[in-house]
């Protein structure tokens, strides 16, 4: 039976930190941003149709820059990630100013997306390595999820300080999942700037690429109420995906195998990251990687 894999890219996120559409920002020499590149090394891996979750309030800047480029390639389709998209009997606050997370990104793709499917985020480069172990285990159908990790010090920029899902193995299996905030130099840090802890440079860490099943959406929709329930009125706190899949976990209802890539994460975190963007891409088409 034929098999067909989708990519989920999580572009709905304004960069704030960076300032303007980031998503869009040109990396390559003809104005490709990095999305382009993770589309490429997905399509060249087997994944056959791209899902992209966006703000409905950047449709169509996202769809000009971006979609339109992309649908030449491989079949795109769109979901809609937004503050008040919220079961019934809750009601956003006034005081909310950014969707509620990765996890409510993911549950926006219920309607679409019936095969297993990848999650990326838009903004992440992750190299080809990636998308080719990522799409050979989801082709397995073992009915379990997996994850790409990579070594934490190749997933930090010099410009500031990035979250990172911290990662527990065992036997090949993840066995739970820290979402870290403020980590620089292998070090993470509270909000006044304290040292909380010094990691391992090779320790595994999370940078949100997920192999998933349509079951995710029901365990989600159930979750994200039980957040709700507590964090409503938390205009910052958001249901990260980690967070949920440590608690899937935890609760023994799924496993989650571990994938490795010692390839090197490029991101564009901060405006300052651009450049240095800019020159890996270079250097890895010059090297033929791309064309």
């Amino acid at each position: 039976m034929e098999f067909h894999a989708t990519l989920v890219i999580m572009a709905a996120g304004m960069g704030s930190r960076f300032g303007g559409l980031k998503q869009a920002e040109p990396v390559g020499a003809n104005g490709e941003a990095i999305v382009d590149y993770s589309v490429y090394d997905a399509i060249e891996a087997g994944f056959d149709k791209v899902v992209f979750v966006i703000k409905k309030a950047i449709k169509e800047d996202f769809i000009s820059l971006v979609g339109d480029r992309i649908s030449k390639k491989v079949k795109v389709e769109y979901a809609y990630q937004e503050m008040d998209d919220l079961p019934d009997g809750y009601v956003c606050p006034e005081t909310r100013q950014k969707p509620w997370g990765t996890g409510q990104a993911i549950l926006a793709c219920r309607d679409i997306v019936k095969e297993p499917f990848a999650v990326i985020n838009a903004d992440d480069y992750y190299g080809k390595t990636a998308f080719k172990v990522m799409y050979e285990e989801l082709k397995k159908q073992t009915g379990d999820y997996c994850m790409v990790g990579f070594r934490m010090k190749n997933t930090l920029t010099d410009n500031g300080a990035v979250t990172r899902g911290v990662c527990k193995c065992e036997n090949g299996y993840l066995t739970g999942v820290d979402e870290v905030l403020k980590i620089k130099d292998c070090k993470s840090y509270d909000d006044e700037g304290n040292l909380l802890q010094e990691y391992d440079p090779d320790t595994l860490v999370s940078m949100n690429m997920w192999g998933l099943t349509p079951d995710i959406f029901d365990y989600l929709a159930e979750d994200f109420k039980l957040f709700l329930d507590e964090h409503l009125n938390e205009p910052k706190t958001e249901f990260f995906i980690p967070v949920e899949i440590d608690t899937l976990i935890k609760r023994g209802e799924k496993k989650v195998k571990v994938l490795s890539s010692n390839d090197r994460w490029y991101g564009v975190t901060y405006r300052e990251d651009k450049q240095s963007v800019v020159d890996a891409i270079a250097r890895m088409t010059a090297e033929g990687m791309y064309n």
